[in-house]
């Protein structure tokens, strides 16, 4: 995780802090500054390829070398009378004169210009552009005082020199090309909105999309910090590899944004994640902080994707971003199943005088075909192509092709319905977390907290201490944050304990931050060959609680543990906190083997063991918006059915007329609602048969592998005060003798009995034994042999 404090950076709409060029006369690195001065360029060049051919030849001749005969080594002509400085306006321009001769060979300018004679006035005009790009690079050069910077500048200005000496075309030398990394930036962000968002209908989903180009072309623009600031602000980063991405930057991005005869190319298509992550904290936070200070200046349509969506979008691309087994960043990442890729790509264009925030493409999906200019050097389709592989976390919606074969189920409501439901409900962005009705009476716990998150109040960091890197003073202040917490929330625990597992290298902790400071987190240590995590502490500052904050901070913390395929989760909670595990899915349940925690986890005094197992296709810090959604969904059927069947029947006569009881399927327009008598199952008439029956069941259950604790009446000497405690007790040796005696004359005696010896042990033995276990496992058993041989409906 790169440190957000120190020298600033920026898009041109905040200001840049990177050594943007300046053009000459602009005098500022300002991005507007900038642009300014590319106007000036280019109004330069406009003006000198429409002069007449001579003042052209003037004008190439100085940075040509000269032809004459005897092996003359000049390199430029230069005038004998030079123009003065500033120019006078009141005199006409001086005619060009090919015999005037060069002060500095005595050759004439002719003789510098001889390889011109021929040349195509279209190609005269490239080399006329180049030769402004050089003087532009020269200002730079001298101008600039940044060492790495002046440098790249000054290969630069040489790079364009021989080209107009040699009439060919810049190139730039380099031991590798673009693009540089795969996926690249533009690449991922796709693979992103397709990972996280597939499963969104289509309105909602093309607010994502709309988030990822303005996303990406605020990259575009982005200004990097040179090397040696970064170097300042974050020592322990890698500097020798962000020092060869920021030259490949200024070469391939930035500088041709004003030296045209460059070939340009977009950041996000010829970098990677590595760039990504190199600046992607700090413009995370500087477009948050632009976002508020501007939105009284926003659009009113722009205003809410802004202010709500954006801050969550950045939020959730943060974590894949430095997620180290993150799928986005795969080169066989599997496309989604939304019918096919979603085409995120922006088009090169001359930057604007201030970025603003809210700039974007057009909100429909971008059709390569129909956008604007390309750079030379990116012809090729700009579109994403899908690629082979698999990602993690399958979709919702199953892919088409496995729509014909998934089965159908009855009572099942057809997809059509459903699409067309979707589509009526008022709230269409409400996926996507709009602040109406969020908080309602009946709003989820983490409703608020996630508000919160999406216009940046609060943010999650997954951080923990290191040996092996420099101090990174932020995390140290945080974990000294997360330290407070805990010792103030828990004054039950030891504070030096505190301290040594916060500290320790080998524990790491999801920590809450509001206004810059810590409010609340989790530390935990991960045991990945075990297949689970410890959660040690869980706290949240007093004055911060009942906002929801620890429910969303567990699900930030399962969705972390998802994405690195540790799907358990065990602790020990004291009295008080058995209520908050509970709430979010802890059991005393265990379903990680014995075996597997034995000696890795240490054992508390007075707490109880809770477990939670996750499901890795729930996105849990959204769940409690897909159930809602679905609620919604439901909602809207019910009263579509409401609408087809609302009929008035007249009041039922019969009972006045003395008939004491009638079938529920004679009451008028009861079957139009969809109401089916319940299932009463197969009551064997045959006393033959159903004895033969339950003997069958009966040897099944009791060859089990789990029947072991039930096969005999419970000893007193093995379990004292058991008889206290169960009034009816049940073996499965007294069921035998019961049925021998054909005490069973219905199947609701011999399936009671059964039940009572599953109810007894549950009262009697916790949770975590292995009595209640079995109990469980067997009465699943119990009742799919029941349901084979027709006693009861499957």
């Amino acid at each position: 995780m790169s440190e957000s404090a120190g020298v600033q950076q920026g898009s041109p709409a905040i200001g840049a802090a990177g050594s943007a060029p300046a053009a000459p006369g602009a005098g500022g690195t300002e991005g507007s500054g900038a642009t300014v001065g590319s106007a000036r360029i280019a109004v330069k060049k406009a003006l000198l390829r429409s002069s007449p051919r001579p003042k052209k030849l003037e004008k190439l001749g100085v940075y040509s070398s000269c032809k004459a005969e005897g092996a003359c080594k000049c390199n430029g002509w230069k005038s004998q009378n030079p123009p003065p400085t500033p120019p006078r306006t009141d005199q006409q321009p001086n005619t060009v004169n090919l015999l005037e001769t060069c002060r500095s060979c005595s050759h004439t300018l002719g003789d510098h210009v001889t390889h011109l004679e021929n040349v195509s006035e279209e190609e005269m005009n490239r080399l006329l552009g180049i030769v402004l790009d050089v003087e532009y690079l020269y200002t730079c050069v001298h101008k600039e005082e940044d060492a790495d910077t002046k440098q790249v500048y000054f290969s630069l200005f040489k790079l364009l020199r021989k080209c107009i000496l040699q009439m060919g075309k810049p190139v730039v030398e380099a031991q590798e090309s673009p693009p540089f990394e795969k996926p690249s930036i533009e690449q991922g962000v796709n693979n992103f909105v397709q990972y996280k968002f597939s499963h969104l209908p289509s309105k909602e989903r093309q607010t994502i999309v709309e988030l990822a180009k303005m996303f990406l072309n605020q990259i575009n623009y982005w200004q990097l910090e040179t090397p040696s600031q970064r170097r300042q602000r974050v020592p322990a980063d890698d500097a020798a590899g962000y020092k060869v991405n920021y030259t490949r930057w200024l070469c391939y991005c930035n500088v041709p944004q004003f030296c045209d005869s460059l070939p340009r190319y977009e950041t996000t298509q010829i970098f990677g994640r590595t760039l990504l992550g190199s600046v992607f904290t700090v413009m995370r936070k500087q477009l948050l902080e632009q976002a508020r200070q501007e939105k009284d200046k926003l659009p009113p349509e722009k205003r809410t994707l802004i202010l709500t969506h954006f801050p969550k979008f950045l939020s959730m691309l943060e974590e894949e971003v430095y997620s180290h087994s993150s799928p986005i960043w795969s080169e066989d990442f599997l496309v989604g199943s939304s019918g096919g890729q979603i085409a995120i790509h922006t088009v090169i264009s001359a930057p604007p005088v201030a970025r603003p925030l809210y700039y974007s493409t057009s909100p429909v999906a971008v059709d390569p075909s129909s956008c604007g200019s390309v750079s030379p050097a990116r012809k090729t389709a700009s579109a994403l192509e899908p690629s082979p592989g698999g990602q993690k976390r399958k979709p919702s919606e199953p892919l088409p092709h496995e729509e014909t074969k998934k089965l159908r189920i009855v009572g099942d409501i057809p997809m059509e319905l459903i699409n067309e439901v979707m589509a009526t409900i008022t709230d269409p962005a409400s996926m996507l977390g709009p602040e109406t009705s969020l908080l309602s009476a009946h709003s989820a716990r983490d409703e608020a907290a996630r508000l919160e998150e999406r216009r940046g109040v609060i943010e999650f960091h997954v951080i923990g201490n290191s040996l092996n890197q420099k101090p990174n003073k932020r995390i140290l202040m945080w974990l000294v944050g997360l330290q407070n917490v805990f010792s103030h929330q828990l004054p039950r625990m030891p504070k030096e304990y505190i301290t040594r597992l916060v500290f320790d290298p080998k524990h790491k902790t999801l920590s809450l931050i509001k206004d810059g400071r810590v409010i609340g987190g989790i530390c935990f240590r991960m045991f990945p060959s075990q297949g689970f995590t410890e959660i040690v502490f869980c706290a949240v500052t007093s004055n911060e609680q009942v906002k929801g904050y620890g429910t969303h901070l567990m699900n930030h913390l399962k969705e972390y543990h998802i994405k690195h395929d540790i799907l358990n989760f065990l602790t020990y909670a004291d009295e008080y906190a058995i209520g908050y595990f509970k709430k979010q899915g802890f059991s005393k349940d265990i379903k990680v083997p014995k075996a597997k925690y034995l000696g890795y986890i240490k054992d508390y005094e007075g707490a109880t063991l809770m477990g939670c197992e996750l499901n890795p296709n729930i996105p849990y810090t959204e769940f409690s918006v897909i159930i809602k959604k679905q609620k919604e969904i439901i909602q809207k059927l019910i009263e579509r059915k409401q609408a087809q069947i609302r009929k008035v029947y007249p009041g039922l006569s019969c009972f006045k007329e003395g008939v004491r009881q009638i079938p529920i399927e004679s009451i008028p327009g009861i079957r139009e609602t969809g109401w089916k008598p319940v299932g009463k199952g197969k009551e064997l008439k045959d006393p033959d048969q159903l004895y033969s029956t339950l003997k069958t069941i009966l040897q099944h259950v009791k060859s089990h592998q789990n029947a072991w604790p039930f096969m005999e009446p419970v000893k007193k000497t093995e379990a004292p005060g058991y008889y206290q405690v169960i009034r009816f007790p049940m073996d499965l040796k007294t069921m035998s003798e019961r049925l021998k005696s054909r005490y069973y004359t219905t199947r609701k005696l011999f399936m009671a009995d059964m039940q009572r010896i599953f109810t007894n042990c549950r009262e009697y033995n916790p949770p975590e034994s292995q009595y209640y276990k079995c109990a469980n496992l067997l009465e699943k058993f119990f009742y799919n042999k029941i349901k084979e041989a027709g006693l009861i409906e499957k």
